[in-house]
């Protein structure tokens, strides 16, 4: 039995009706763009029209679930205008019948409408916008005349007796003089007055804007759809949302200049997240409007591909707000958007998990160490603390708060231990790490939760009183092995640097070596840096002597008094199995050195103490470390080059380290 497509549903969807959920054909699919769109050819069996495929079903035609004569049900979509065109955007769709011949012979959808453009038959006349009695003349065009109609100013309606003009006003038919210039064409024989053309009919405005001058654009408020449905072919959209997170002000600096940023996340009634970004005089506009948890009314910007490293949503887009963008408060919300939308996952379960994965967690706090002070590599400090969070499946995870949440949750989490209350914390959007056994840890849109009111807080809290606190779990972060090694360090020789290619994959290898420096060249081991900050970081690029005396930053752009000086170390490392060529910088080479390098800078060049500086670099010679090395090949010129990077460098633990030979020959020996 053949499928029945349903009649009209190019024209009904055309027209708004979104609910029909209509049966069609696919009677075409053509992958467009970089960003691997589909578009489709649908049919009702005698109208066809164009229907992009939202991002989220391309699956279905990758794994050909969806082919050309494919009968489908469209069950979500919407109707979008791009480049004065409607088009189809389908959100959702079933397919019915994989196969099936093409039903009827549909063409093209064409929208009727007072503007409509009609075209005369070919040898035949044409009627005016006013009917059958109106009529432009009679009898086929000749040959040699041209079809393409001339401005002449100097002819007239009046030399056309028997015929009305192309193109004629209201009030030239109610016999009012028209000082316009009528069209016609041009030809050898002037006196016969047919020609081919296309008629257009008079504009006729619709009742509500006669007499009262132009229209510019549609001021009517945009309809509000869901956070789900939104697409870049949409032109006016409005979207009501609560906000779950807020970003902090961050400053960048790129080829084109310094700047501001902040993002916000969004959440709706029906479960849709998205990410909204603001730069520079939007930043000023909406920084201090945007609260967490309010909802707004939000209408006006652009739409663009979710960047996925740095964006966890699960929306392919984000938001980036413009001048012509609105934010506005809603304050009587009906509460039927939640305060946030968790996806929790076991302890367990996030073992297996892929590093810098985001994911939500929640589980009993059983230890919170206090909050300690740390350097960044770019020479900022920030606070650090650590905590264990288990759940009941038997796992426990370390946790790390980094920030201003150390002082924050981090201590009300400290003082509630210290009292003896162990408190559920649920973590929204916490990144894996896996550098030393699975751990989470807190960036800047992680949101923490104390006690929350959630039923799932409410059952890890039951089963901790109900036995839970002395349950035994295993932790999954940080399990040291002898020698105090922890489990994920890859410990290597000097030699198998080299003979297993370590560095010549896509990343970098990250391994552990125990090696004694022979050399350390002396003639270049720290470089000029620039002192600035650029946002809560210290720019650090080499800088260079300026015309005044002072110093200039090309990539700043600004010239200053006093430089830094950073190590930039060349050092010779060698264990018994051979030797390589290894780059320190700031804190390996402090660590190294036992001094910073503006130290060592100002004791060889200002204090000309040649001898103590001697002295210094000497007894770092010979001296034994436990190296982790980061191992990457790069380009030098033309030439791929393997970098060796001290990532730090830890005096060596002769004790430990020889729990661990034991351990090693142990397993050797069974």
């Amino acid at each position: 039995m053949p499928v029945q497509l349903t009649p009209n549903a190019v024209a009904a969807i055309i027209g708004g009706d979104f609910n029909l959920k209509p049966l069609m054909q696919v009677t075409d699919i053509k992958l467009i763009g970089s960003q691997e769109r589909y578009r489709l050819m649908v049919s009702d069996g005698v109208w066809s029209q164009h229907a992009m495929v939202a991002i989220q079903l391309n699956e279905l035609v990758k794994a050909v679930k969806v082919r050309k004569g494919s009968v489908v049900q469209l069950t979500e979509y919407i109707c979008s205008e791009a480049q004065n065109r409607k088009i189809i955007v389908v959100l959702n769709m079933e397919t019915i019948v994989l196969d099936s011949e093409i039903i009827g012979n549909p063409k093209p959808y064409v929208e009727s409408g007072p503007t409509s453009q009609t075209a005369l038959p070919k040898n035949n006349f044409q009627q005016s916008a006013y009917g059958n009695n109106h009529m432009i003349g009679q009898g086929p065009v000749p040959k040699w005349q041209n079809p393409r109609p001339s401005f002449h100013p100097e002819n007239s309606v009046s030399s056309m007796p028997n015929a009305r003009p192309a193109f004629q006003s209201e009030s030239s038919f109610y016999n009012v003089p028209n000082p316009r210039p009528t069209f016609r064409p041009e030809s050898s024989a002037p006196s016969v007055p047919n020609f081919r053309a296309t008629v257009q009919p008079s504009y006729q405005p619709p009742p509500q804007y006669k007499n009262r001058g132009p229209v510019f654009k549609n001021e009517a408020p945009a309809r509000i759809i869901p956070i789900n449905a939104l697409n870049p072919y949409q032109g006016r959209w409005a979207i009501k949302a609560r906000v779950t997170a807020k970003g902090d002000q961050r400053r960048y600096n790129n080829a084109r200049g310094d700047g501001k940023v902040f993002s916000f996340d969004l959440l709706d009634s029906e479960g849709g997240e998205i990410r909204v970004t603001c730069f520079n005089a939007v930043l000023d506009r909406f920084y201090d409007i945007i609260e967490v948890g309010k909802v707004y009314l939000i209408s006006k910007g652009s739409l663009k591909p979710a960047q996925k490293n740095f964006n966890h949503l699960k929306s392919d887009w984000e938001i980036t707000l413009d001048a012509s963008s609105t934010v506005e408060l809603c304050p009587d919300e009906d509460g039927s958007i939640p305060d946030q939308l968790f996806d929790f996952k076991r302890i367990s379960s996030i073992e297996n998990t892929e590093s810098n994965s985001i994911l939500d967690v929640i589980g009993i706090v059983i230890s919170v160490n206090p909050s300690t002070t740390i350097l960044r590599k770019n020479g900022m400090e920030t606070q650090r603390r650590i905590l264990q969070l288990k759940d009941w499946s038997g796992r426990s995870i370390e946790i790390t708060l980094w920030g201003e949440v150390c002082n924050r949750e981090g201590q009300k989490l400290e003082d509630m231990l210290a009292s003896g209350v162990f408190p559920v914390l649920a973590i929204k959007a916490g990144k894996v790490n896996d550098f030393s056994g699975k751990s989470i840890g807190t960036i800047h849109s992680t949101q923490l939760y104390i006690n929350p009111d959630l039923p799932e807080a409410r059952q890890v809290r039951d089963w901790f009183d109900q036995g839970g606190k002395d349950a035994a779990s295993m932790s999954i972060s940080k399990e040291f092995m002898p020698g105090g090694v922890t489990k994920n360090d890859i410990r290597k020789t000097v030699s198998q640097i080299k003979d297993e290619g370590l560095g010549r994959s896509d990343k970098p290898d990250w391994v552990t070596v125990r090696a004694t420096i022979s050399f350390i060249k002396t003639d270049s081991f720290c470089y000029t840096a620039c002192p600035l900050m650029i946002g809560d970081r210290q720019c650090s690029k080499k800088v260079s002597r300026s015309g005044v005396g002072g110093w200039q930053c090309d990539r700043c752009n600004q010239e200053f008094e006093e430089c830094d000086y950073r190590y930039l170390l060349q050092a010779q490392i060698q264990d018994h199995t051979g030797l390589t060529w290894v780059t320190a910088f700031q804190e390996s080479g402090a660590e190294i050195l036992g001094c910073t390098a503006k130290e060592l800078y100002f004791l060889k060049y200002e204090g000309q103490d040649e001898e103590k500086f001697a002295e210094i670099v000497r007894s770092s010679i010979f001296n034994q470390f436990m190296f982790k090395l980061k191992i990457k090949e790069e380009l030098y010129g033309d030439e791929q080059r393997v970098k060796i990077t001290v990532v730090k460098a830890d005096m060596v633990n002769y004790s430990a380290e020889s729990r661990y030979m034991l351990d090693v020959i142990s397993k050797l020996s069974r």
